[in-house]
């Protein structure tokens, strides 16, 4: 081999190379929720030893709603947020990844989630400001009548709250935490808003599911949080969110939402509760913010395409038209070949006439048949004119040859 073509090759080969080992950097807002913040750390790791993608935190860790105005300045790619923020059009989701569930506690007995009493000057512990734990809180005091200055936020559950209003997800360490709260607050209990078998049936948790259907029921099992849940608990769950900016590139969102599928094994491994029903086929009915293109052609993905979506519809026209062409020239063949046997049958007859001709010398048998075959011309005429014969080299064949006989014969011929 030359050396310029050995050079060209090599050249490729560093080429392909350095494709097949590039990588894309994402940026992900750091939480300020604990739980939140975890995930995300595992996501930085699970994809630097697992993906092409590589996933850096932001230096400053945000609440959810300075994570959304990060995002959509572009000071971040992706941020995960509680889907109860309000909307905002200068945000795209990508795809939820897990569900966070309301737990209302209270320091002694609360007969219903969604309606308690709240001492003056209570304690509210309802995560940290900007969360989606401070809005629905603030959204239950408003409906209950509270004015700001009838409670006070603490940020530490340490200061014994009265009341304790967090989403969050179910996992071994939410687990842990809340139990551990009967250490501290020997009377602190998780409060329910009714029974199992009462959701559909118009309790508070349908009233609030249908004031906001970002929300959906939850129950969570007796026995989760040890003698915090002696029975059933139900109450509201709403989704944690992967969202970005509407125009961030849709094919690197859609190939990011294959990565988190590729690698939900991994991601399951870590936290099982969070990430066992991460699927393909998540659903986006309930989102606060407009569902980014890429997404949407994720989900599509396995739709058939506008030719395969009528490519049935198409065979069967041209089936049909084929069918039609057949038939047509079917018809067609069928017609020539009656238009063939009228113009045989004249020949034949013809034919027939000069041979009656030939074995006569009587002068008036000979006029007959004379007669005969000028009578044969014209209905052969006739037929030419009906379309029942056509004006082709038969026809033509067939006034030559009984002009021809009509010379033998000696009577007139058809000009």
């Amino acid at each position: 081999m030359r050396p310029t073509s050995l050079a060209f090759v090599a050249s490729c080969a560093l080429l392909l190379t350095a494709c097949e080992s590039a990588t894309t950097e994402l940026t992900i807002v750091r939480p300020a929720e604990v739980i939140d913040h975890g995930v995300v750390e595992e996501l930085e790791e699970i994809f630097a030893s697992n993906s092409s993608y590589e996933v850096r935190l932001t230096d400053e860790v945000l609440s959810e709603s300075e994570a959304l105005d990060a995002v959509a300045a572009g000071n971040a790619d992706f941020a995960l947020v509680s889907n109860y923020l309000p909307f905002r059009d200068d945000i795209a989701t990508v795809m939820p990844l897990y569900p966070t569930v309301l737990h209302i506690g209270a320091n002694g007995p609360v007969h219903n989630a969604l309606a308690f009493d709240l001492p003056v000057g209570g304690k509210v512990f309802a995560g940290p400001e900007g969360s989606a734990s401070r809005l629905v809180f603030g959204r239950i005091a408003r409906h209950m009548g509270l004015q700001p200055d009838e409670f006070t936020y603490v940020t530490d559950p340490g200061e014994v709250p009265d009341l304790v209003v967090v989403f969050s997800p179910i996992t071994r360490e939410n687990v842990a935490a809340i139990t551990e709260l009967r250490k501290w607050i020997p009377e602190f209990q998780l409060a329910s808003t009714g029974t199992p078998d009462e959701i559909g049936s118009g309790n508070l948790v349908d009233a609030a599911v249908l004031l906001a259907p970002i929300f959906r029921p939850f129950v969570i099992p007796q026995g989760t949080y040890g003698e915090l849940t002696t029975a059933p608990v139900v109450t509201l769950a709403v989704d944690k969110m992967l969202v970005t900016r509407p125009d961030m590139e849709p094919a690197l969102v859609y190939d990011l939402i294959g990565e988190f599928v590729r690698l939900q094994p991994a991601l399951a491994a870590n936290r099982p509760s969070l990430f066992q029903r991460l699927s393909d086929d998540f659903d986006t009915s309930r989102s606060t913010w407009v569902v980014h293109a890429g997404a949407q052609a994720y989900l599509h993905r396995d739709e058939p395409s506008v030719y395969e979506r009528y490519s049935g519809i198409a065979e069967v026209v041209v089936t049909l038209f084929v069918a039609l062409a057949s038939a047509s020239i079917a018809g067609v063949r069928i017609y020539r070949m009656r238009r063939k046997n009228r113009i045989d049958a004249f020949y034949s007859r013809a034919i027939e006439i000069r041979r009656q001709a030939a074995g006569t010398d009587d002068a008036a048998e000979r006029v007959r048949l004379a007669g005969e075959l000028q009578a044969l011309q014209e209905e052969a005429f006739s037929q030419l004119i009906d379309e029942k014969l056509a004006a082709d080299e038969s026809f033509r064949i067939f006034i030559t040859l009984s002009n021809d006989i009509l010379a033998e014969i000696g009577g007139a011929g058809a000009d």
